[in-house]
């Protein structure tokens, strides 16, 4: 079998594993984040030089409840006649560690970055509209009176505060 073939196969081995061991060891429903990591083990066996260390962290969108319809007094119709969804899930974290060669020397140091995943709260949009007719009016005979139509669309929310670091050392 040729270095490269094997090189490949050796690589292709590695992913299987690493995939199959992520799968196992930490189940997506219980976890806030999914651990992804990226399996290099077999290119840097087949090219014998040190690869970079890369994992990363996706994470799992958990839907809430919206608030129901709030009725208000005067109008035919409840408010957010169309509620806002809210979803709470994160932004993707990625750690990334790469050996840096001496120029002069043996050894290795290292750059990393680290940019953990972050909380992220968000809102859909909804929709709040009132019909063009008054409640009934008992001076009017009990009849509803005309109006002009109310629609207001409830804006979408964005809130994270996502953060990073970058380091540098000696150590592979």
């Amino acid at each position: 079998m040729k270095p490269t073939t094997r090189g490949t196969l050796a690589a292709v081995l590695t992913g299987v594993a690493a995939a199959v061991g992520a799968a196992v060891a930490a189940p997506a429903v219980a976890a806030e984040t999914v651990p992804v990591p990226v399996p290099l083990d077999g290119v840097e066996s087949a090219l014998n030089m040190q690869t970079p260390r890369i994992t990363g962290q996706l994470p799992v969108p958990m839907p809430g409840s919206p608030e129901g319809p709030r009725y208000v007094e005067g109008r035919l119709l409840p408010d957010r006649a169309l509620p806002q969804l809210p979803v709470t899930a994160g932004l993707p974290g990625a750690d990334v560690r790469t050996p840096l060669p001496h120029v002069l020397g043996d050894g290795f140091d290292h750059l990393g970055v680290g940019a953990p995943a972050a909380d992220l709260r968000t809102l859909t949009p909804g929709l709040s509209l009132d019909t063009p007719l008054t409640a009934p009016n008992p001076d009017n005979f009990g009849l509803p009176e005309p109006k002009l139509p109310q629609v207001a669309v409830l804006t979408p929310l964005l809130q994270t505060v996502p953060g990073a670091n970058v380091v540098m050392g000696a150590g592979a």
